[in-house]
């Protein structure tokens, strides 16, 4: 990916417009630890589920997570999009990412 400003989607199972839940599929470790820490620290409503390698983040409608709440939580710099896609194999919803700010949202049905 090399474009500084991206829309990207991923289509999930059918689910009533207010109960849809958005957000990153992360390999676990250090930046996923961060990056989830980030996500609650901006976001109500965030559950997270545990898989063998990986943890699934999950927002209701709207998730955003900025890289300067990601450094707070790590402890170095963050740089969006690159870090990111890093530690991302996956993600629900529609996103979209800059270098400030990713935002994973429910898609229009």
């Amino acid at each position: 990916m090399s474009h500084h400003n991206r829309t990207l989607e991923k289509m999930g199972e059918a689910e009533p417009q207010a109960q849809r839940s958005v957000g990153p599929v992360l390999t676990t470790g250090l930046c996923a630890d961060a990056i989830v820490a980030a996500i609650q620290a901006e976001n109500a409503g965030v559950s997270i589920q545990c898989q063998a390698g990986y943890l699934r983040v999950l927002v209701p409608g709207r998730c955003r997570v900025t890289a300067a709440a990601i450094e707070r939580a790590l402890g170095r710099p963050f740089l969006l999009p690159r870090d990111l896609e890093s530690v991302m194999p996956s993600f629900k919803g529609r996103m979209r990412v800059d270098q400030v700010s990713a935002i994973w949202e429910a898609g229009p049905r």
